[in-house]
């Protein structure tokens, strides 16, 4: 990981622009790994929004029908 973010940082466009979206694709899946596991564990939409920094309304329309 701390690859890519220096590879990201780095003076190539071409491979900066590359790691941003590799380390983009690996937060959605985290993000997505850790919503799957608060709802599991029976948080609700309004705290999993909180603890992300966006409102309930934004968390259950991306994961509301995935989850």
């Amino acid at each position: 990981m701390s690859d890519a973010l220096f590879t990201a940082a780095g003076e190539d466009p071409r491979e900066g622009l590359r790691a941003v979206r590799a380390v983009r694709e690996l937060a959605d899946r985290l993000e997505h790994l850790q919503v799957e596991r608060a709802r599991g564990l029976g948080w609700s939409w309004q705290e999993i929004a909180d603890a992300l920094g966006v409102t309930k309304q934004a968390v259950n329309k991306k994961y509301g029908r995935r989850i």
